[in-house]
């Protein structure tokens, strides 16, 4: 599954977190998304290879994770760096039904994604 956002769209991060809408770009081989693009759930129970990356347009010092049903997946979680590049990279187990949400927060400001890359998320199914 592959998604992301090359809109250049600006997103109002909270505190508590944001979902990041990934409407451009997508392949979902049997993954499905919600309505708003911030959402996929994972059709097969196996191991994944899951990737993220964040460009907001200039550094901001937020937090990145990529959530299984609400819960940050360990070793996915960014902590707050003034930075314009978020990333991570984690093997994990999922389930069925499971559901991803790739989350900004522990900021309030308006963050402005990079047009053709601002945010992606990689999700492979490795066994």
């Amino acid at each position: 599954m592959s998604a992301s956002n090359t809109t250049g769209q600006s997103l109002t991060v909270a505190l508590g977190g944001i979902s990041v809408p990934l409407p451009s770009a997508q392949n979902l081989d049997g993954f499905t998304a919600n309505g708003t693009d911030t959402s996929f759930t994972v059709p097969q129970t196996g191991t994944y290879l899951v990737t993220y990356q964040v460009s907001p347009t200039v550094a901001v010092a937020m937090s990145s994770q990529v959530l299984r049903n609400g819960t940050a997946i360990p070793g996915s979680v960014r902590s707050p760096v003034a930075t314009t590049e978020y990333s991570a990279t984690v093997i994990t187990p999922l389930t069925a039904g499971d559901t991803l949400t790739l989350q900004l927060s522990g900021i309030a400001a308006v963050v402005v994604l990079q047009g053709g890359s601002g945010a992606s998320l990689n999700v492979v199914r490795l066994a």
